[in-house]
């Protein structure tokens, strides 16, 4: 044993310890290049879910711009805010939805419904806000029913709510005797609803941004993404996939009565039992898809919805102005929402290899 070999050995009853060894990550010689600016901007930018759907919508606002002149004017982006404001607060709630896995195609009912019973309600003499927060109750109701069947009954949400639409439109129907109410028009509760040209648009966006708080930064979006990516594993790890998903069809439903109000107060100041419906429920879907949301659940967006129903009002409005048939509408919306899959689906295998480095 030499010297030196001696001076390293251990005293007894000392704990022998590892000399740490030092790496080079980097330098001439190394053969390791160092991490670029660029590179590490460019894949930030991968992994921003809603990256593409903004692109979009940039490029859509500088061509309509540029090719009609009145496109960029205060009144007609006021067109494009009242046209996309209701489906985007419904895709708030539909994102949640469809996050963990599930759908709720009755919403534009709801949507329909819940100013009948407010009016109903203000029509036996309670006071507006009351009546407005049973109707919101009561549309609350309707989700939790359309959960209830889903959860307990493992029917799946695609029938359920199919079967909720007629339901629900029919006592919507039965309500209003199939016709038109006018809406109120005095008081707060009517102005902070719509009683400004921006209002339908702060709500929206308001909205928009609670809900993706929710979803990327509290337990509630981090067990909701749980339980639509793998929902036994979610179970297994203590997740209450069956109360996570009754809160969706509930925010789902809540928030679609709450555009139905704001939407009548605020554009028509009035309330039809037929707004809404279908079109709309199927907007604010597309909307949540081309935003970067999966129809198969576990990823989506809130913001990126945002920006896909608006992108589609934007499409909608620029045509008309261009005078091109509603019917050109539908055939671009129907070939936006593939091309939004297989763009969405390219764009998380590029995350994922991004994550990676």
């Amino acid at each position: 044993m030499t010297t030196q070999d001696k001076n390293d050995k251990p005293a007894p009853g000392a704990t022998k310890t590892r000399r740490s060894v030092p790496t080079v990550t980097s330098g001439p010689g190394t053969g390791i290049t160092p991490a670029l600016g660029l590179r590490g901007v460019g894949t930030s930018l991968l992994r921003l879910r809603e990256l593409s759907v903004v692109l979009v919508v940039v490029v859509l606002m500088i061509y309509f711009g540029l090719s009609q002149s009145s496109f960029i004017s205060s009144a007609n982006i006021g067109n494009i805010v009242n046209l996309s404001a209701g489906a985007a607060i419904l895709a708030s709630g539909e994102v949640m939805l469809l996050v963990c896995g599930e759908i709720d195609l009755s919403v534009g009912m709801v949507f329909a419904f819940a100013p009948f019973v407010m009016m109903e309600m203000a029509g036996h003499g309670v006071p507006l806000l009351g009546a407005l927060i049973i109707a919101l109750i009561v549309c609350c109701a309707f989700g939790l029913f359309n959960g209830l069947v889903t959860v307990l009954l493992g029917l799946p949400s695609f029938i359920t709510t199919l079967g909720t639409i007629f339901l629900v439109h029919g006592i919507t129907l039965e309500i209003s005797s199939a016709f038109p109410r006018p809406a109120p028009t005095t008081g707060v509760l009517v102005h902070v609803l719509g009683g400004w040209k921006w209002s339908y648009l702060v709500w929206a966006i308001g909205i928009a941004i609670l809900m993706q708080i929710v979803l990327t930064s509290t337990k509630w979006g981090a067990y909701t993404i749980a339980s639509g990516a793998n929902p036994h594993g979610a179970a297994e790890a203590g997740i209450k996939v069956r109360m996570i998903k009754l809160r969706a069809f509930v925010l789902a439903a809540g928030f679609a009565g709450l555009a139905g109000v704001i939407e009548g107060i605020h554009i028509t100041q009035s309330f039809d039992p037929n707004a809404g419906g279908n079109d709309l429920m199927f907007k604010a879907v597309a909307g949540a898809v081309i935003g970067g949301t999966a129809l198969l659940g576990g990823s989506g967006t809130v913001i990126g919805a945002l920006f896909g129903v608006f992108l589609l009002g934007i499409l909608q409005n620029g045509f008309t102005l261009q005078g091109i048939s509603a019917n050109t509408f539908f055939i671009i919306e129907g070939v936006a929402i593939i091309l939004a899959m297989v763009l969405n689906t390219q764009l998380r295998r590029f995350r994922r290899g991004a994550k990676a480095m």
